[in-house]
């Protein structure tokens, strides 16, 4: 096409002659072999312009004083269209994160009908998955981030005031529910009222991330305020409401702290600072493979647990957690809108705070009640719990990222 180009301007000189001022002869036929009358494509010579419409060639024709290299850009692809397939491909990769509600879905039916799928996820896989996904939310966080969340005390009050008085309320409540309305074993309820003791979970930093990304530091100094003194208040708190007081190792559970939250949010924070280019080429591909890792952390405690989810006492267990977790939402909820009713960001801190009452680790009330408790049946109701919050969190979270594309709170 550039040889083209350079012959349309030849033709165009060979109009006149220089010396005699006439047209010499044969200037026809050099044009006519280059635009043959059997099918004569209509050419405007409209300068600058490189796009067809209906059967008329624009060509990019440049003045006789420009340089020769004008007219080939009529002919070069423009360049938005060779990226296209690759932008494409990178909208599909960030978007992973709008299927995680049905990833969830799918992950615990797979867990019901075919437990195998995931048993080979055991529980010391849990802390390195977990720290993958506060490393995705580190890398597309700031330093800054945190320095504003760190200056918001009364949104911390709040979140913490939801997390270990509202919830272990509840806890209790449906705890006691189970025993004597629904004639349960105590194991069952002393299992329920333990997931309401321990802290703040995780995966509600990644559906806070997920909903209200400039909410995540927000939600992580949260958690980790929760973690942090659950050393002493899930302790409390179990012999309070269970009458067994757990030995917690202090120690370990700060070593989980570190390793789960502190260090991988560090990485990402210090990768997102220094090493920009490397961090970009990276974050298209951490939406999908954070679906798969959430995948994996909900069917893998359902599927370890199959037999006691299966048992007699299952489906009393579920709707009891349901009841759970539903209330801590909505109380959670509730709480900051009455707490922020007049802040500007008022629905921001409405979802975030409600992730972090209604979802806690309940991975960590079931290693307490597996190390702790000598009858099994303690660990059903943290298994059980693991798939119920996950599923009403990650549906919260497709409910609600819905309604902030529509407006910013």
């Amino acid at each position: 096409m550039a040889p083209a180009a350079a012959m349309l301007r030849r033709a165009h000189f060979s109009s006149f002659h220089p010396s005699t001022g006439r047209r010499p002869r044969g200037s026809a036929d050099r044009v006519s072999l280059l635009l043959p009358a059997s099918s004569p494509p209509r050419v405007s010579w409209q300068q600058g312009s490189g796009v067809a419409i209906r059967g008329r060639v624009w060509a990019n024709v440049s003045s006789p004083f420009e340089p020769d290299g004008a007219g080939e850009d009529a002919v070069s692809p423009s360049p938005q269209g060779r990226e296209q397939s690759k932008v494409d491909i990178l909208n599909i990769l960030k978007s992973a994160n709008n299927v995680i509600p049905h990833v969830v879905l799918g992950s615990t039916i797979l867990a019901l009908v075919y437990p195998p799928s995931f048993t080979w996820f055991t529980t010391r896989y849990y802390a390195p998955a977990l720290g993958f996904l506060m490393f995705a939310v580190g890398v597309n966080s700031s330093v800054k981030d945190f320095i504003e969340a760190i200056k918001r005390p009364d949104a911390i009050a709040a979140g913490y005031i939801g997390q270990f008085i509202a919830k272990p309320f509840f806890g209790f409540l449906f705890g006691t529910l189970a025993v004597t309305t629904f004639n349960l074993p105590t194991a069952i309820g002393a299992g329920i009222m333990l997931v309401s003791c321990v802290s703040g979970a995780q995966l509600s930093n990644y559906a806070t991330f997920l909903t209200d990304p400039h909410m995540a530091p927000l939600s992580i100094v949260m958690t980790s305020l929760s973690t942090a003194t659950a050393v002493f208040v899930t302790p409390t708190l179990s012999y309070l409401l269970i009458g067994k007081k757990l030995p917690v190792d202090v120690i370990g559970m700060m070593s989980s702290i570190v390793q789960i939250v502190v260090a991988p949010i560090a990485a990402g924070l210090l990768l997102n600072r220094f090493l920009p280019r490397l961090c970009s080429a990276i974050q298209p591909f951490l939406p999908p493979l954070s679906v798969f890792v959430t995948a994996l952390c909900i069917g893998s405690p359902l599927a370890i647990n199959i037999k006691a989810v299966l048992s007699p006492y299952g489906l009393s267990i579920v709707l009891l957690l349901l009841a759970f977790h539903t209330t801590s939402f909505v109380a959670g909820y509730h709480l900051a809108g009455t707490w922020f009713r007049k802040s500007a960001d008022v629905k921001a801190l409405q979802r975030t705070i409600s992730f972090e009452t209604g979802m806690q680790s309940s991975l960590l009330a079931l290693a307490l009640a597996n190390r702790f408790f000598p009858d099994p049946l303690v660990g059903v109701a943290p298994a059980v719990s693991v798939v119920l919050m996950s599923l009403m969190g990650f549906g919260l979270v497709m409910v609600w990222s819905k309604r902030t594309s529509c407006s910013p709170c």
